[in-house]
């Protein structure tokens, strides 16, 4: 499937799926007010798996237990804010701001999600291109004519990589998508030439992937760049160490966006600011992401209104 056109219809399909989450309605967890709902991402992303030492954290420390679903990620994510199917999620920044502002994506188009609040930022999540060695991709300009895995459809992944794509002026290609998970899975069997994945480095699936195959992590630096993060202001300089993944042992260039804890207004403020202690008052006990997360920088790139519990916690 050819893109080409203006961004919103670059964006299309990305609203359209956020569109049938937002319509959802399926309603809290059961009316116990002691369990909380909280919405994570793909499994072979780093949502699900920091979601659940959140959990771990959470239920050691207090007497609230939290439910974490496998989603697809962020503009889902927002849909079960704004329906209340969630009380937490794991969302981008520049998502939520989307979504606030009722702009940016046809999900949020003239429907801002007035109820969205934040609770705290926590990582840079760094959009990652990946290929294999053999496939003969090594810059963006490669990308013409390829097959790309963009991301599940909706997700906050969708969104960047077509930003990316439409920045840089490549509309020739045919876009899948799939999980982190089951993008890996294509480009070891040779159904994809490439993948975006958007997750705080190391991602699961590119380590699983660079374990059993030579992969390539396509740089988005230079001018690709700065052409990204003019269109798109919420993009960061960002780099993947080398050594992060198996064979690759240069520092490679690209872009971020920031991870996020977002809650809605209807929870109850003594209910966010308990659970937001209970995270960053126990912030050793983690080990995913622990040289980002920190309370003083959990304000940081925030780009919505904090509620007035996480507001309670980190203005003490």
């Amino acid at each position: 499937m050819a893109h080409q056109g203006s961004r919103r219809r670059l964006l299309k399909v990305a609203g359209a799926a956020g569109v049938a989450a937002l319509a959802g309605c399926i309603g809290g967890d059961g009316g116990n007010e002691n369990r909380l709902s909280w919405h994570a991402g793909g499994t072979g992303g780093t949502y699900f798996p920091l979601s659940n030492e959140f959990k771990t954290i959470v239920e050691d420390n207090i007497d609230f237990s939290l439910n974490v679903q496998s989603t697809g990620a962020s503009v889902e994510n927002v849909g079960s804010l704004a329906d209340g199917s969630a009380d937490f999620a794991l969302i981008q920044n520049d998502i939520a701001s989307f979504a606030k502002e009722g702009t940016g994506i046809d999900a949020f188009q003239d429907n801002p999600i007035d109820t969205l609040q934040g609770v705290a930022t926590l990582y840079p999540e760094t959009i990652t291109l990946v290929t294999l060695a053999g496939n003969g991709i090594s810059s963006l300009e490669d990308l013409s004519g390829a097959t790309i895995n963009t991301g599940d459809l909706g997700s906050g992944t969708q969104v960047n990589a077509l930003q990316i794509l439409e920045s840089l002026g490549i509309s020739d290609f045919e876009e899948q998508n799939a999980s982190f998970s089951q993008a890996s899975e294509q480009l070891a069997n040779g159904d994809i030439d490439a993948a975006f994945v958007v997750g705080g480095w190391p991602v699961g699936a590119i380590e699983d992937l660079a374990n059993t195959n030579d992969i390539v992590i396509v740089p988005i630096g230079g001018e690709n760049r700065e052409a990204a993060k003019e269109d798109a202001s919420w993009f960061s300089d960002d780099t993947i160490p080398g050594g992060t993944y198996s064979g690759v042992e240069e520092d490679v260039d690209t872009v971020a966006v920031q991870a996020m804890i977002a809650t809605h207004a209807d929870v109850a403020a003594d209910t966010v600011e308990t659970v937001t202690a209970a995270i960053f008052d126990n912030l050793g006990e983690l080990s995913i992401k622990t040289d980002f997360i920190s309370v003083d920088s959990a304000q940081d790139g925030m780009p919505i209104e904090i509620h007035e519990g996480a507001a309670a916690y980190f203005d003490a």
